[in-house]
């Protein structure tokens, strides 16, 4: 690879890019839960290796690993599906409350344009036909998704037991793919890779757990009803960078008008979030992940809209920890170090056209840079060729 010429090469990685992409979005019902069942089993590797060291069989400690995973994922079904019954038990209020709304929000228009509320209420009527049709068709698509969903979650334990199996075997295997020269290197990127899979997906479940205490909490003092499923919902979109928060708020402020009459809850839910979110991001979630990686901006919402494009929600829940990974792949590869910089936030003071320092890729100059941005450095020896 090193020997062909330099446009050649950068060829082949857009070709690589785009070939990827395909396999992506025609297999993503398989590739998606067997990525995610890759990350949750890196989670698990501490609990089955400590049982290991208490001398478990390898299939009893594998099946007792998973059965901490169910029951946790248990407790968050059980825990959503109480506060969805209490928010479907509100309905009748839901329903006057959503009416009171309606009616000021028709009186306004009236007020503003002269658009009476007998005219709106004829034109509502009119789409009536239309919405209903919109609904059957949204509903057979829910359907279709519910039964993808019942499929994704059945496999997800298989795959995590036999990837837990067959780790010894999947690595000698990731290791024949390599020249022998390069095998520390590669040992160290794997090493790392699942420390930083580990520390961002405990990381998450620390965070989910705060964020819904904190602001489920907060609104509760408030007297915000269904304060805490607010939380909670907010709390897992938060896991979506970005798109995911605006979603958040978007439905706590449906949650809020749906449970009242009045303006004033909607702006104490909105400055909640925001507070909650501030202390999130720029205190609590630096602290706990840390900065192993750092992923600048503009790559984490072009990935978040790739990947919600290529493989749907699943796709956004896992575009940051698969950015993260392929970042430790990129910097310590010397023919893909571009990509490691694009997707970084190392980020220069002054511009490569005014310095010409700043355009090479030597060791000294990244160094400099993860100094300069408080990123963790990479290990002497990393820019090595895997």
């Amino acid at each position: 690879m090193s020997t062909l010429p330099l446009t050649v090469r950068r060829a082949i990685e857009l070709m690589g890019l785009y070939f990827l992409g395909m396999i992506i979005i025609v297999g993503k019902d398989v590739i998606t839960p067997l990525v995610m069942a890759f990350f949750l089993s890196i989670m698990l590797l501490p609990l089955h290796r400590f049982f290991l060291r208490r001398k478990f069989p390898e299939t009893l400690s594998i099946f007792i690993s998973l059965l901490f995973l169910v029951t946790v994922m248990g407790l968050l079904i059980w825990f959503f599906s109480s506060q969805i019954s209490n928010l479907v038990s509100d309905f009748p209020a839901i329903k006057r409350n959503v009416q009171a709304h309606i009616s000021s929000i028709g009186r306004w228009i009236d007020t503003k344009t002269g658009f009476s509320t007998a005219q709106q209420t004829k034109l509502i009527n009119d789409q009536n036909e239309k919405v209903l049709n919109y609904a059957g068709n949204m509903l057979g698509g829910a359907a279709s998704s519910v039964s993808g969903i019942l499929v994704f979650i059945g496999l997800l334990p298989i795959y995590i037991f036999l990837l837990l199996f067959y780790k010894n075997l999947l690595l000698r295997f990731i290791f024949l793919w390599f020249p022998k020269d390069t095998h520390t290197n590669l040992e160290d990127v794997m090493k790392e890779t699942e420390v930083i899979i580990k520390s961002y997906l405990v990381g998450l479940l620390i965070q989910i757990t705060y964020i819904t205490i904190l602001l489920g909490g907060i609104l509760f003092l408030f007297g915000i009803k269904h304060a805490i499923l607010i939380g909670a919902i907010f709390a897992v979109l938060n896991l979506i960078p970005y798109v995911g928060a605006l979603v958040g708020n978007l439905i706590g402020v449906v949650l809020t008008i749906s449970s009242t009459q009045e303006i004033l809850p909607i702006f104490i839910v909105l400055g909640t979030i925001a507070f909650v979110q501030f202390l999130d991001n720029n205190i609590l979630m630096p602290k706990i992940v840390g900065s192993k990686v750092k992923i600048n901006a503009l790559a984490t919402i072009v990935g978040v809209i790739i990947a919600g494009a290529l493989a749907g929600v699943s796709g956004m829940f896992l575009s940051l920890p698969m950015i993260a990974v392929l970042k430790v792949v990129f910097d310590r590869t010397t023919n893909l170090k571009q990509w490691g910089v694009l997707l970084g936030d190392e980020r220069p003071a002054r511009s490569p056209m005014q310095w010409p320092v700043l355009r090479s890729g030597n060791r000294k100059v990244r160094e400099k840079l993860e100094v300069e941005n408080n990123v963790q450095p990479t290990k002497k020896g990393d820019e090595k060729d895997i």
